[in-house]
């Protein structure tokens, strides 16, 4: 991409998101993703109520009476972003591509955080770990971010989610937030149909790490991905895989399959969250990613 073209586009997507962050989701990021530890504040006079555990016993001496420390919560968070740059994410038939889609939802959480002084990272990963860029805090470290999601060119087309997260848990040594953004589309180790990954590795590696880390995945497919038009014969090409087919769309008993697929995908998908206690929400490209994001803060508060 030329460099003036990249340019603009960062520009548009920073208009957009930051508008975003800073009119719709300032308050419901603070509450939806709060503070883990405890700070010292201040010491008052012991209350009927207090535990007796905090009580500071030097200012106690002091003053002949009890005294308790206070604590507040630490607002300041650390949030780490996993983004899909798998080969599947270069498809859109409707509003835009899902990678587009995806970079403006990263683009938000991001200046959402900044203004909640929290420090953002990112996990770029294919079926491997692309590149990470560590947790800073600030406008141009966003824009960074932004930069390299409009631009960057993985080089594997293939996805493994479950790498990402075990990355995450390895490289991430204090809590932290993480949104995981991808359309979950992968394949089973015998490469030969989509599924939700190994259910049994995937959903264990995503319970341990939330055990760690606050986890949220957040799905962005096309529509096409859950209905079939009736336009005839179609040629289709798998883009992690290069693999083209020939589909019979004007097929009311394939069209039905297609759907039922795309159903069980997510009744999967679905199941592996709520065993890992792992928020998600998901969105086509063609709706407002925006009431997506408020439900999603809405059912964490």
């Amino acid at each position: 991409m030329e460099t003036s073209e990249l340019i603009k586009k960062v520009r548009k997507i920073e208009i957009k998101t930051r508008g975003l962050s800073q009119n719709i989701f300032a308050g419901q990021y603070h509450t939806a993703f709060k503070g883990r530890g405890m700070a010292f504040s201040e010491v008052r006079e012991y209350q009927f109520g207090d535990d007796v555990r905090d009580i500071d016993w030097n200012v106690t001496a002091r003053f002949h009476r009890p005294y308790v420390k206070v604590f507040e919560e630490e607002r300041e968070l650390t949030v780490m972003l996993l983004i899909d740059v798998s080969g599947s994410l270069d498809f859109g038939t409707v509003r835009q591509m899902k990678r587009d889609m995806l970079a403006e939802i990263a683009a938000t959480l991001a200046f959402s955080a900044i203004q909640n002084n929290d420090k953002i990272g990112v996990v770029f990963f294919s079926d491997h770990i692309e590149k990470y860029i560590p947790p800073k805090k600030g406008r141009k470290h966003i824009l960074y971010i932004i930069r390299e999601m409009l631009n960057f060119e993985p080089q594997s087309k293939r996805t493994n989610v479950t790498q990402a997260v075990e990355f995450l848990t390895r490289v991430m040594k204090r809590r932290c937030t993480a949104f995981i953004l991808s359309d979950f589309y992968f394949r089973e180790e015998n490469g030969e149909r989509r599924e939700v990954p190994g259910r049994s590795g995937f959903e264990h590696t995503l319970t341990i790490c939330n055990r760690k880390h606050d986890v949220v995945a957040i799905q962005v497919y096309d529509p096409r991905a859950k209905t079939l038009p009736d336009i005839g014969l179609m040629k289709v090409r798998d883009a992690e895989t290069g693999h083209e087919m020939v589909i019979d769309t004007s097929s009311k008993r394939f069209r039905q399959a297609h759907t039922r697929y795309w159903l069980e995908r997510q009744s999967q998908l679905r199941e592996v969250f709520a065993k890992s206690n792992v928020d998600w929400t998901s969105v086509a490209t063609n709706e407002d990613f925006a009431k997506a994001l408020l439900l999603l803060f809405a059912q964490r508060n």
